[in-house]
């Protein structure tokens, strides 16, 4: 008879274990499970959010997914976005994933997922910034950060655990004691000149790599000229650019269907000129040499964020943990095991 998995819980402490110091092999993962969604090897529905009408920037958003290959897994991952934590002292963003056996479905551990979420989200981030900047055939030497939560820091750790080296950093935010506190880290961490900017133009002038991570939920960066340098663009807040930028930039997104949804600059754009034609191609097809961005034009890349990376990254934890002998489990929680008692 198929005995049911036990059941674990693996706390944020644990996954931050198991992923800190690996961003290399994070973001490896994140390439692999982007190939794997490239050739069909993922099932990835739409991501579905719960609203509130009485606090409309509050949200909750499902991701459910399944992998094949090495990761081999189901799930789901449960997170929260409440903007107003901040002003509290806590992080915008908690979360949970789910993971399921793909054999008998059922569900096999719980992680904490915060720092997975950022760490997949910092991986893609990176692995996008490598992959167009090697194929553009120019390296980013100036980058700045519009927005200075946790994304960012977890941002500028992956671009820099992937050998991205920088003369200047420079910071924008809408809150000077946020971007104070970022400048500070970045100057622990980091060599370049470090640069604050009261205004969001100066900063986007001054960076041939632009990290986007703010909380904006409609675009609030009009102005074309700005871009007229050609930077590259990491738009991981996905709501930032006004139609008019996304349609003036080489655009390449993680999976277009996804990202034409909820009101993303790029789905306004879509809706301003009735197609999709300004979207040269997804990241799977910059890997695969479809498509190669050029160096004098803007390119953007816009992740929507797909749950079969969280999934693969969670798998890797899984495995972690298990292999390192720390894995908790739940004693009897399946209990009815007996269709007939």
């Amino acid at each position: 008879m198929t005995q049911a998995p036990s059941f674990a819980v693996i706390s944020g402490a644990q996954v931050h274990e198991a992923v800190s110091g690996r961003e290399r092999e994070v973001t490896a993962m994140i390439e692999a499970a982007y190939r794997l969604h490239g050739e069909g090897q993922t099932v990835n529905p739409d991501s579905y959010f719960l609203r509130f009408p009485d606090r409309p920037s509050d949200r909750i958003i499902a991701l459910p997914a399944s992998v094949k290959g090495d990761v081999d897994v189901h799930g789901i991952k449960w997170i929260s976005s409440f903007p107003g934590n901040v002003q509290a002292g806590i992080p915008r963003a908690s979360a949970v994933l789910i993971l399921n056996d793909t054999r008998t479905g059922y569900p096999f551990a719980c992680l904490e997922s915060s720092i997975i979420s950022a760490a997949r989200t910092a991986a893609s981030a990176a692995l996008a910034a490598v992959q167009l900047s090697e194929r553009r055939g120019v390296t980013p030497r100036r980058v700045g950060f519009f927005g200075v939560g946790l994304i960012a820091r977890y941002i500028h750790t992956y671009l820099a655990g992937n050998g991205l080296e920088f003369d200047e950093l420079h910071v924008h935010d809408l809150s000077r004691e946020h971007a104070e506190g970022f400048k500070g880290y970045l100057e622990r961490t980091e060599k370049g000149t470090v640069t604050i900017h009261d205004d969001a133009e100066s900063l986007v002038r001054s960076s041939d790599l632009i990290v986007f991570a703010t909380v904006a939920g409609e675009p609030h960066v009009h102005d074309t000229a700005w871009f007229d340098h050609n930077p590259l663009v990491l738009h991981v807040s996905l709501r930032d650019l006004s139609p008019e930028i996304i349609l003036g930039s080489y655009n390449v997104v993680d999976d277009v269907e996804h990202c034409m949804k909820a009101n993303t600059s790029p789905h306004l754009a879509e809706q301003k000129v009735g197609n999709r034609d300004f979207v040269a191609g997804t990241l799977y097809d910059v890997l695969t040499g479809t498509t190669t961005p050029p160096a004098d034009k803007p390119v953007v890349f816009s992740p929507f964020g797909l749950g079969v990376l969280d999934l693969a990254v969670a798998r890797y934890v899984y495995d972690q943990v298990t292999d390192s002998g720390a894995l908790q489990t739940v004693p009897d929680f399946f209990h009815e095991m007996k269709r007939y008692g």
